[in-house]
């Protein structure tokens, strides 16, 4: 592309010297044509190359990017001031140290209620059924007489035993506690 442009340059030149300059028409004009010929930076602006343009966008981005920083750089400022060192202590230690009494301080869990229910046993009726059951009606469980009740605590089956009768109150009299492993295997 240089080559191109002292090429057309080398050619303006001795067509200048040799008087057969294109641009003039008259002999005897002493600019020899070249006062119609405009300069795009002087035109005022209206004519912009792309490169200008190109340049005006990359300015304006450069421009925004510094505006961001500058922004992100006084929020981080800002936050830095708003947070606080706490000093945190290690309590490990002393959650994994035995209480003085050698047992764990689980006072604090002694208040939480449960449901607590005894099942007799179970069945599945139709709804057909259940509507046809009245006063006297009898409805056949799924377990045998003598087998032990069931105890569930939440829902989940920890004892089993067998009912007893204390001053006219239903009880149940445990006879099975439900061993962890167990209460596992029934939660697969």
């Amino acid at each position: 592309m240089a080559e191109d442009q002292d090429k057309l340059a080398q050619e303006w030149a001795d067509a200048l010297l040799e008087g057969n300059d294109p641009a003039a028409t008259d002999p005897d004009d002493p600019f020899g044509g070249l006062e119609n010929v405009t300069d795009p930076a002087d035109a005022g602006g209206t004519e912009v190359s792309a490169d200008e343009a190109l340049a005006d966008e990359w300015a304006a981005a450069l421009a925004e990017t510094e505006q961001d920083e500058v922004k992100h750089e006084k929020e981080q400022e800002f936050l830095s001031t708003q947070t606080h060192d706490y000093d945190l202590t290690d309590m490990s230690a002393d959650a994994k140290a035995p209480s003085k009494s050698g047992k764990r301080d689980l006072d604090f869990i002694l208040d939480i209620p449960l449901e607590v229910s005894a099942e007799l046993g179970r069945t599945k009726l139709l709804i057909n059924e259940l509507l046809q059951l009245g006063q006297g009606s009898v409805v056949e469980l799924n377990k045998l007489a003598g087998e032990p009740l069931e105890i569930y605590v939440n829902g989940k089956l920890v004892a089993r035993g067998e009912a007893v009768v204390i001053n006219e109150k239903f009880g149940i009299r445990l006879t099975d506690i439900i061993s962890p492993i167990e209460r596992v295997k029934q939660l697969g």
